[in-house]
């Protein structure tokens, strides 16, 4: 037995008058997954529980049936570990985006205008966090390059009691005033950020990318705090031998604490301009070299939710359908061997919201010998339709797994 699942981080949403009263699920032209629905169970599923925060950390947790209850330590120690951190267990990692603020005089006045300074390039990202590192690193205190505008603080010897610390991408467009840290041990967290204008508001790789009309990566923010992670192994936990795809250090993270094989595709960017035809071949290949589970996370439809794109939503949902389902499903037609088939987002990113909620998902599971009467197509409507809800997401995949 294989099994696929395709994780469409942030697909599902609410009605929208653009699209006539659908979903972008609803109104993307998604031809395989509709004729999958035909022949599967849908329904709802609670990834998040009403007590933690809709992250993607603590969704696809659950999607992999990790209860986030019993593993979550934070967001930010999942993407150091796959940085290669090695974390002490007195360490605390901070999640550091590069972010655009605006250009009023005092900090606290400022407004972040994009979360990810129009999703600034790894190449340029790394030299920024240099500088910032020149600065900013001590005994106390490293920074670390990841990948595009997602990066890493350890604090050595850092608390995670810290308050309350605000995801940027929740607050685009907000001046930060109210979000800004404000806990007695967050201090020394603060006065990097605020310095951190002051270091880069000049900086050579700002200038050029303004110079080409793009926003500048003028502030470091910190946030997802936590501890060191320790996951149960993937093969240990199911018996199969499992590998993840993704673009971003959050899921290579959880692929390489739960020891599943972290696949690296050339020109995977987390965004609509991601690689779709190389994450379809990458999952190709490793069911070709005997890989039981590969689990494929596409983050386009979340980020396109983030930034109120909402074309690019339903048509990053429509390149998820053909260029990724379509060509992997006709590869494990052709291994011969029988599979199974999760699809579902981590969480829901509503356009109108721009951020996560934590609502039931929809998810579909198809087995290849199966004999299902589904309904005609896969959205969060036909999913309510069905009747079907699992309360606990973290339950879903053992189910599918050993049912």
């Amino acid at each position: 037995m294989k099994y696929l699942v395709l994780l469409c981080d942030g697909m599902a949403d609410y009605e929208i008058e653009e699209f006539g009263g659908k979903t972008p699920l609803e109104a993307a032209v998604t031809p395989n997954m509709d004729k999958l629905s035909k022949k599967s169970k849908i329904g709802l599923a609670k990834t998040v529980q009403d007590c933690m925060k809709p992250g993607s950390d603590v969704a696809n947790l659950s999607v992999l049936g990790y209860d986030p209850m019993v593993y979550y330590t934070g967001r930010s120690p999942l993407e150091a570990g796959s940085i290669g951190i090695d974390m002490k267990p007195t360490d605390v990692s901070f999640r550091c985006n590069l972010v655009t603020l605006s250009d009023e005089e005092n900090y606290e006045d400022k407004t972040i205008l994009d979360y990810c300074a129009d999703d600034i390039s790894t190449a340029e990202a790394r030299e920024i966090v240099k500088t910032l590192a020149e600065h900013f690193n001590n005994d106390e205190f490293q920074l670390y390059s990841g990948v595009s505008y997602r990066h890493c603080l350890i604090w050595n010897n850092g608390t995670t009691e810290v308050g309350t610390l605000t995801p940027p991408h929740d607050i685009t467009g907000k001046p930060i005033k109210e979000y800004v840290p404000k806990d007695k041990n967050a201090a020394k967290l603060y006065d990097m950020m605020i310095k951190s204008y002051d270091i880069l508001k000049g900086h050579p790789v700002n200038k050029e990318r303004e110079k080409r009309g793009l926003r500048p990566a003028n502030s470091m923010w910190l946030w997802g705090e936590g501890r060191r992670a320790s996951l149960m192994p993937f093969e240990e936990k199911y018996g199969l031998k499992g590998s993840m795809i993704s673009a971003v250090d959050l899921l290579k993270g959880i692929g390489k604490f739960s020891g599943m094989n972290v696949v690296e595709v050339e020109g995977a960017t987390g965004y609509i301009d991601t690689n779709f035809d190389g994450k379809a071949n990458a999952a190709i290949e490793e069911f070709n070299k005997g890989q039981d589970f590969v689990y494929i996370h596409v983050e386009a439809p979340d980020e396109c939710g983030h930034r109120h794109e909402i074309e690019n939503k339903k048509r990053s949902i429509e390149l998820i359908d053909q260029k990724i389902l379509g060509p992997v499903l006709n590869a494990l037609d052709k291994l011969g061997d029988d599979y199974k088939v999760l699809i579902m987002p981590d969480h829901a990113t509503p356009l109108s919201l721009r951020t996560h909620t934590n609502d039931p998902i929809p998810f579909l599971v198809y087995h290849k010998n199966g004999e299902v009467e589904g309904f005609d197509s896969f959205c969060e409507r036909t999913c309510k339709q069905s009747g079907v809800y699992v309360e606990e997401g973290h339950t879903l995949l053992n189910s599918i797994i050993n049912d």
